[in-house]
């Protein structure tokens, strides 16, 4: 990892001139603008399975100590150090056995001079042993071997005191501040809330996102094409999307270029955490999202200076209660994606609570070129290797922003930055990371 922030988007000069009639925004203007207006959900108690990938709302304090009890880490023999003191194979030291404790049990028995109790792993240290010595160190295979009983032991080792003894409170003390909030939970921390006895958790909500498509040529995956028209892929792919960064998608389908059919739609966003439509934002565009979408809230039109993406819509949609975040990605499914990695996964992992809103970023090598035609910063679809520790990024083919194919052989995106014309094979490039899958060797 190279040291870029943690917020990616801070790395190229950004320029601040603007069209006529509408902003011409930096990727870092953009994304300010959006991130500014969201904050951390409230929090939700669950059970914690399902808690994993969400964020603690509160600090944990361990209500016990754990270990609770001072317990064996061998398997092996409890006993008084100062019975075992010189002990070697050649002068072993003999101790009467007066029991045995497994784990999860307690001996009611005490060690005495002269004595031991066989002990397992885990099991607690009874009264008066300081120090368990394993049964490797002891003739107890060669007693097993020739028959004989354990009631006596040899120990053939000195070990000092306390030695496989794990005392009590080790691993967490009773009291002690254990994970703070802001912790994302991975399955390590659920096993560390279920030691604590702890069966739930209190952590940040999933934000619910609703998704729309606009547009009369769309058609709902399953039912039949017609002419001139296509399957409504950008539903599937932000739904897979706000999975991925830790939403809870609500996929609305697909609104006309009827008025009725887009104010119908956007009854249905009451309730949602944000807004996400596809289509219906860039110049060329049927007016008419433009025009709903401003009359029923405070909607801005942006031009971004980046490829693929450049047309996008952010505000607030106005209803019954309050607000609701809208973020309007371009049509073209590429663009939409990219938009999405951009924009619409930091607002959601904001809302999560994460401290970390971006991809990891490494340094690469292209292996080819990269053109930016009209000084846009570009984000370029690239499958990244890694060889004698050096991340190789080569572009998948065709960079067009209907391609969707380029999108699914990448797992990663190159960026030329706004005011370099392009970047070469062999060039050096930041590599945003969009999945760290088994085949990138790290």
């Amino acid at each position: 990892m190279t040291g870029h922030s943690h917020n990616q988007h801070h790395h190229a000069p950004s320029h601040g001139h603007t069209h006529a009639g509408e902003d011409m925004l930096s990727v870092e203007e953009a994304f300010q603008r959006i991130i500014s207006c969201f904050s951390p959900l409230e929090s939700e108690e669950k059970p914690l399975q399902d808690c994993l990938g969400q964020v603690l709302a509160t600090d944990i304090t361990s209500p016990l100590d754990l270990p609770p009890l001072s317990n064996s880490a061998m398997d092996g023999y409890a006993l008084r150090q100062e019975d075992i003191r010189e002990a070697s194979a050649q002068n072993p030291r003999q101790l009467q056995v007066i029991g045995l404790v497994a784990a999860g049990q307690v001996s009611s028995q005490t060690v005495i001079p002269g004595t031991a109790i066989r002990i397992m792993t885990g099991a607690p240290i009874p009264n008066g042993a300081d120090t368990v010595v394993p049964f490797e160190e002891t003739d107890e295979v060669r007693r097993r071997g020739s028959g004989q009983t354990l009631e006596q032991i040899n120990i053939e080792a000195d070990l000092p005191p306390g030695s496989n003894v794990r005392p009590s409170g080790e691993d967490v003390q009773k009291g002690q501040l254990v994970l703070e909030a802001g912790t994302v939970i991975r399955p390590s921390e659920v096993g560390v809330l279920a030691s604590l006895g702890l069966q739930q958790a209190s952590v940040i909500r999933r934000p619910v996102v609703s998704i729309l498509a606009t547009g009369d040529e769309l058609v709902t995956v399953g039912e039949a094409l017609g002419p001139g028209q296509i399957f409504d892929s950008n539903s599937a792919s932000v739904a897979a999307s706000v999975i991925a960064s830790g939403g809870l998608p609500r996929v609305l389908g697909i609104a006309r270029d009827t008025l009725d059919s887009l104010h119908q739609k956007l009854e249905e966003v009451t309730g949602s955490d944000l807004l996400i439509t596809s289509a219906g934002v860039s110049k060329g565009d049927y007016d008419m999202v433009k025009d709903v979408l401003t009359e029923r809230g405070d909607i801005n039109f942006w031009s971004v200076r980046m490829r693929p993406a450049k047309p996008l819509a952010f505000g607030h949609l106005r209803g019954g209660g309050s607000p609701i975040p809208m973020l309007g990605l371009p049509g073209n499914p590429v663009s939409a994606m990219v938009a999405f990695e951009m924009f619409a996964r930091p607002a959601i992992r904001t809302m999560l609570g994460m401290a970390k809103l971006a991809r990891p970023m490494v340094p690469g090598i292209l292996t080819g070129p990269i053109f930016n035609g009209d000084g846009r910063r570009v984000y370029a679809r690239v499958e990244v290797e890694k060889r004698d520790g050096v991340f190789y990024a080569a572009p998948t083919g065709p960079q067009g922003s209907n391609i969707l194919t380029s999108m699914s052989r990448a797992n990663g995106l190159a960026i030329c930055p706004d005011d370099e014309a392009s970047r070469q094979a062999g060039d050096p490039v930041d590599i945003i990371m969009l999945d760290w899958n088994e085949e990138v060797d790290l």
